[in-house]
């Protein structure tokens, strides 16, 4: 299968999934995803600074962060152009001044300066995502690659369950999987990985008894020239 047919594939998937769900996506999704709001305090957006969602869904993360960073760029891509067209809408309606624009794209294969006029940014996150994305480990690697010198990307998705009972675990994996989403069991390893590669440092931890799983990589900043 060539790359264009697995892209139009999974955006049609995507689609499908979200066509009807994006009209209630917000309010149902607030009770289980978590930890997303811990994210966008953790940010900690530099004024003038320029921040990417990746896999922004209905704007509801972008908008929270822009009305906590106000002084600050914005920029979202999602394969669903569904979930885009509710993003848009809220931000039509609800959006605080500060600049945002919003893209079609897929998270694994992306050209930022093609969608954005910019190659980096400073602060990059990507919220319950990667268990949707097939190619999650190639979309993590990109995500890095976005990070500016001395920025951060910021990533939250379902754990493992790890402290949870074992009933639990079986009962949100079978539910989970009937959206087609997979926590991934090498998260941490991989951005461990990634953060190595880009000679970053990774801070991981579990949430709420490993339900949900945090991590932050920050990226070396270049020596100050003397």
């Amino acid at each position: 299968m060539s790359f264009t047919n697995a892209h139009s594939g999974q955006a049609a998937l995507m689609d499908s999934v979200y066509r009807h769900q994006r009209h209630v996506y917000d309010l149902t999704r607030k009770y289980y995803l978590l930890g997303r709001d811990r994210l966008i305090a953790e940010l900690d957006v530099p004024a003038g600074g320029n921040v990417l969602e990746i896999g922004c869904g209905t704007g509801r993360n972008l908008l929270k962060a822009m009305n906590r960073y106000p002084n600050a760029s914005w920029y979202g891509l999602d394969i669903s152009e569904e979930m885009l067209a509710t993003a848009r809408a809220s931000m039509a309606r609800h959006a605080p001044s500060a600049p945002v624009e919003l893209a079609a794209a897929d998270a694994a294969a992306f050209d930022a300066q093609a969608l954005f006029g910019t190659e980096k940014f400073d602060r990059v996150y990507i919220s319950y995502a990667l268990s949707m994305i097939p190619d999650w480990r190639q979309a993590l690697a990109q995500a890095a690659d976005c990070v500016a010198d001395g920025g951060s990307l910021h990533v939250v998705d379902f754990g493992q369950q790890e402290h949870l009972p074992r009933w639990f675990r079986a009962a949100l994996r079978s539910w989970l999987a009937k959206f087609h989403v997979e926590p991934r069991a090498e998260l941490f390893g991989a951005l461990g990985d990634v953060a190595a590669r880009i000679g970053g440092r990774a801070h991981c931890m579990p949430l709420y008894r490993g339900y949900a799983w945090y991590a932050v990589l920050d990226a070396a900043a270049k020596p100050t020239a003397i």
